[in-house]
């Protein structure tokens, strides 16, 4: 079934469980001058979305794991990284020394995202299949760098007062190498999976 001949139900369901988040962070968040640093780039992301849907359209696989690390990302907005209510669960269970909300999240930074920036590889800039197939993890392994960067520059250059809540650094000074760590173990994982699933799919 198709709305307005371009947008799917499925995909009208992603955007309102999406928003229905995205609210919900807002309403309870805890901080808001780092829930308005930390969805500055959730607002870019949307708008590259919306802009580009009718030239550019996802796979409703794609959108699944797109909608899911937004939903992730903005959710850690809430209470802020460092103190997210289900990254304390996650710490009592694992009986680890600090909230790990944060790893959980740049570790599928790299594993959902892996797919989507494929298909994007794939068949929007149409490179061949192999190439296709390995830049996504090039891409994901340096934005991640990148966004340490800027977070580094946010905290310490641009908004100095909210720069501790906004890192989530919880004192550990390996945090942005364990962040991208974490990222690149996703975007492995993920590459793994398609690469196996290609294989057992391929016509022999």
């Amino acid at each position: 079934m198709i709305i307005s001949n371009t947008i799917t139900v499925r995909q009208v369901v992603f955007v309102f469980l999406f928003v229905a988040v995205w609210l919900n962070s807002l309403v309870g968040t805890t901080d808001m001058a780092n829930w308005l640093i930390e969805n500055t780039l959730t607002v870019i992301a949307m708008l590259f979305f919306i802009l580009t849907y009718k030239r550019y359209q996802f796979s409703d696989f794609s959108y699944v794991l797109i909608c899911l690390f937004l939903c992730l990302h903005v959710y850690g907005s809430k209470y802020t990284y460092a103190n997210n209510l289900f990254g304390y669960w996650l710490q009592d269970l694992f009986h680890t020394s600090r909230n790990q909300y944060d790893r959980l999240v740049h570790f599928c930074f790299g594993f959902l995202l892996y797919y989507p920036l494929q298909e994007c590889c794939a068949k929007w800039l149409k490179f061949p299949k192999r190439i296709a197939t390995f830049l996504p993890v090039l891409i994901i392994v340096s934005t991640s760098a990148l966004y340490e960067i800027t977070e580094w520059l946010v905290a310490d250059v641009f908004f100095v007062e909210q720069g501790i809540s906004y890192l989530g650094t919880q004192g550990d000074v390996w945090d942005s190498q364990k962040d991208m760590a974490m990222a690149f173990i996703g975007v492995v994982l993920s590459f793994g999976l398609f690469r196996m699933i290609r294989r057992q799919t391929k016509p022999s």
